[in-house]
């Protein structure tokens, strides 16, 4: 009984983290100089000045 729990449990730790992080867009994005990160387009785009 004892490995069944123990089995269970480190199955179900990997996809519980899998499941709480697939839908994260926070990710660690660097963008070229003289660009900024767009989250809505996802890309990075140039930066406009006045």
């Amino acid at each position: 009984m004892k490995a069944c729990l123990l089995a269970a449990a480190l199955l179900a730790a990997p996809l519980s983290a899998w499941a709480a992080c697939r839908d994260s867009h926070d990710q660690a994005m660097s963008c070229a100089e003289g660009t900024i990160w767009d989250p809505a387009t996802g890309t990075c785009v140039p930066i406009v000045t006045g």
